[in-house]
């Protein structure tokens, strides 16, 4: 019979240091939850903008390239804007015209004026005819009955006086007309003016739809993609350009039912990046929703997290040549 003392022994020692280890490791292990903590895997995301087209058009140039940083305000694409500046130039030449008839309906209200004035000269005129002519006719039929005045000159002053009175009658006509004419001429001058600012407003709607050709970063952010690319026709809310707002950065995660319920909105929470798993990132509680969920897609373990693919994009550099990249290898 073998001596089995050194044999059990040996396996004591391993059986302690196993179990030893085992006691070590779970002291120090760093996925350990404390209580009243909970702890779960998520996404780092930011806020997707899509940057559309507000008109339908042909797209000139790209200005900005995938991956760069961009200040709001900033010109990312140029819309062709030669029809839009076609029709700037006729709206324009409709202003002209418009202006111009407001000018010609301004000098015909003072023609108007002037022949209200001429007809009220015409008219006192007409009327000190008529009393001179009536005064004459008095003093006929007065001697009429005497050898003094003779019955062809009282039918003459009487013609003169009725004529007199005929003429007044016109020139009361005429004045009358002229008075209407005035207003008639202001409508006009105002209808004048309406067709300016009808052309005017033409061309502050086209400088506006040539200023939205121009696709501006709405805010400060990273360019993620270009959807479309020069000359190519997008249609009214085509997107060009999608970019991220690296200013407003969320982690969705997903909770068990006991840890959601102690999560409150404000509640402090510390962020551990796989990428930097040195930095502790201080965060709150913004949402807490109210639906449950099953095990999510997006969802991503340690485990899984590895298996996720970036898309990385690179482009020559300004100093390489196309043939220097003949035998390069992907």
């Amino acid at each position: 019979m073998t001596n089995t003392r050194p044999i059990l022994m040996a396996a004591i020692v391993i059986a302690g240091a196993v179990f030893g280890y085992y006691f070590f490791w779970q002291s120090n292990r760093t996925d350990v939850v404390a209580e009243g903590f909970a702890r779960g895997n998520g996404r780092v995301e930011a806020v997707e903008i899509d940057v559309a087209s507000k008109l339908p058009g042909r797209i000139e140039a790209i200005l900005v390239r995938e991956g760069v940083l961009v200040e709001a305000g900033q010109p990312l694409v140029a819309l062709d804007t030669r029809q839009l500046k076609a029709n700037r130039h006729q709206a324009e030449a409709e202003l002209r015209r418009a202006e111009i008839a407001v000018e010609n309906a301004r000098l015909m209200i003072q023609q108007r004026q002037a022949e209200v004035r001429a007809a009220e000269a015409g008219l006192a005129q007409r009327q000190s005819a008529l009393d001179a002519a009536q005064r004459q006719f008095a003093r006929s039929e007065a001697l009429a009955g005497s050898s003094v005045a003779s019955e062809r000159q009282l039918d003459i002053d009487r013609s003169n006086a009725l004529g007199a009175e005929a003429a007044v009658a016109s020139a009361e006509a005429m004045l009358a007309a002229a008075r209407i004419g005035v207003p008639a001429a202001e409508a006009a001058v105002i209808g004048a003016e309406a067709a300016v600012a009808a052309a005017t407003a033409a061309i502050e709607v086209i400088d506006v739809q040539i200023e939205d050709s121009t696709l501006k970063a709405p805010r400060p952010g990273r360019v993620q993609y270009i959807v479309a690319q020069a000359g190519e026709v997008v249609g009214a809310g085509g997107r060009v350009v999608n970019m991220i707002d690296l200013n407003d950065v969320y982690m969705t995660f997903f909770l068990q039912t006991a840890a959601a319920g102690r999560a409150g909105l404000g509640t402090e929470v510390r962020l551990i990046l796989d990428a930097a798993p040195d930095i502790v990132i201080p965060a709150e509680v913004s949402f807490v929703s109210d639906v449950a969920q099953f095990t999510p897609k997006t969802v991503e373990t340690e485990i899984e997290r590895v298996k996720l693919m970036f898309r990385v994009p690179f482009s020559p550099m300004a100093s390489c040549h196309a043939d220097d990249l003949g035998g390069a290898e992907d």
